[in-house]
């Protein structure tokens, strides 16, 4: 009975973390082998990276939505209901002067309908209104008057002053274009994160293969020491250190085993495997024989990338705050008219029988005469930092275009590196291999046999670390370019799916 209770609690401890959000994400069941264009994939599908890169772009997405929204008409229903008033007012006979306090004892309710629209080329609004109001009076006297606007047309404009919907309908676009962009941009940062995480993995289990090879080659030499020690032919103090070597060997084994364990348990982690999921990566060492163009690289940078968008959105900023500057300098001005018809009368019927016309037409000026130089030290101020942000975006278009050409050199010359690490590797390993054989025959010292391993290592370490530098470098200039070199093909995402 009381275990049939714990596991009814737990059931339902369960479900409400659910409903909470508790789960954050399920842990995915997929393939045990992989390459690095699948382990990529699933980082990009299951990571909490790719999952905060969407919620981003969803975040810009409405945040455009309600940038266009002001653009439409707007309706809307106000309504003041119960404004129940029981005071003493203070109140000036306007014949004799004197002031007197009058007992206010009412209640009014008001509703008003409000259709209203943005004007985006004059920065103005205009409105469609319609208004009823009630006052009940219990004081002296009982008495309920209504007051009626059925309909009036009402338009606000500033006259000089800085038209806010002018500047946003240059750059608001323009943001929610880049948002796209860097919303791919992250995705290929996360595959270059991904890739590290990767190579660590392969970088730290080639070391545990080679240290448990090279456990067992010293296990050989020791039987062959002791052959050679029967034999005469090397001394104690030379066997020792070959078990010396066996029992480091031995410990290395240990140590490279936990190092491949914990890179394999960060990799699962990120691309949303269990922890303690054995990966059987398979690497291709086939390098694709793609070489770049520096012009066609920073054509396609300049086109698909945010960067080029953003120097222009800042570039637009610059000029706006100038803009709005000289627009709160000097004179400035604003129209109000209100046009419509009004009624009111003791019956809520009387209110819409003789209505009169209401016009309403007034200019507000506000005229500076002596500001010590605000104003105009404002506008300096202003066009100061807009042309330091010139300046900046034009060191910036510099610097990214030295820095594409650096990668653009980089990934040219890695091909190259790698076929040369590759047959360095390959030398290194026959080398040692050969030292093996004559080791057992006497022509080979413990000291130059351990020499050679170094070399051995050291050359595949090299090749490994030289062909990860080749998927960096193209990578990176996937980042850079938003285009698949490989593929021929521009690097798109699903926007309308995200949104929905």
């Amino acid at each position: 009975m009381i275990r049939s209770k714990i596991l009814f609690l737990r059931t339902v401890m369960f479900f409400v973390c659910i409903c909470m959000g508790g789960v954050s994400r399920a842990q995915i069941v997929g393939p045990r082998t992989l390459n690095m264009q699948q382990v990529v994939q699933l980082a990009q599908e299951h990571s909490i990276a790719s999952m905060s890169n969407r919620n981003s772009f969803v975040a810009s997405y409405w945040s455009f939505r309600s940038y266009k929204a002001q653009f439409l008409p707007s309706l809307s229903l106000s309504a003041g209901l119960g404004q129940f008033n029981r005071t003493l007012n203070k109140v000036q006979n306007y014949q004799t002067g004197e002031w007197n306090y009058v007992a206010d004892y009412s209640m009014n309710n008001d509703l008003s309908l409000y259709f209203s629209q943005n004007i985006p080329w004059t920065g103005g609004r205009v409105s469609l209104n319609t208004q009823l109001s009630r006052m009940d009076q219990y004081s002296p006297n009982r008495m309920t008057t209504y007051y009626a606007q059925p309909i009036y047309l009402s338009y606000t404009q500033s006259l000089w002053g800085y038209n806010e919907f002018k500047w946003s309908k240059k750059t608001e676009p323009k943001q929610y274009e880049i948002a796209k962009r860097q919303y791919i941009e992250n995705m290929e940062q996360l595959s270059q994160t991904t890739l590290q995480l990767f190579w660590n993995c392969v970088s730290a289990k080639e070391s545990y293969e080679r240290a448990v090879k090279s456990f067992e080659e010293g296990k050989r030499l020791f039987e062959a020491g002791q052959t050679r020690f029967a034999m005469g032919t090397i001394n104690r103090d030379q066997l020792m250190q070959i078990e010396v070597r066996v029992l480091n060997d031995s410990l290395n084994v240990s140590n490279s085993r936990v190092n491949m364990r914990t890179n394999m348990n960060r990799l699962c982690s990120y691309i949303g495997y269990q922890e303690d999921t054995d990966l059987n990566l398979i690497i291709d060492y086939d390098i694709p024989d793609v070489t770049l163009d520096y012009n066609d690289v920073l054509e396609r940078a300049l086109q698909n990338s945010s960067f080029q968008l953003t120097q222009d959105v800042q570039n637009t900023q610059a000029d706006a705050s100038v803009a709005r500057a000289k627009a709160n300098r000097g004179l400035s001005a604003q129209l109000n008219a209100r046009f419509g018809m009004s009624g009111s009368g003791n019956k809520l019927d009387d209110t819409f029988v003789q209505l009169k016309d209401q016009e309403v037409v007034s200019v507000q000026l506000n005229i500076p005469i002596l500001d010590w130089g605000q104003g105009r030290g404002r506008v300096r101020m202003a066009q100061a930092q807009a042309e330091t942000t010139r300046n900046q975006l034009e060191q910036n278009m510099i610097d990214y275009r030295q820095n594409l050409y650096t990668q653009v050199m980089q990934f040219n010359d890695q091909r190259s590196q790698c076929e040369i690490a590759k047959r360095v590797m390959e030398l290194a390993d026959e080398s040692y291999e050969l030292a093996l054989k004559n080791f057992g025959s006497g022509s080979m010292t413990m000291t130059q046999l351990d020499q050679l391993k170094d070399k051995r290592d050291d050359a595949v370490s090299s090749y490994l670390g030289k062909v990860q530098s080749f998927w960096n470098y193209y990578f990176g200039i996937r980042k850079a370019t938003l285009y698949d070199y490989i593929s021929g093909t521009d690097i798109s995402a699903e926007f309308d799916k995200m949104v929905k």
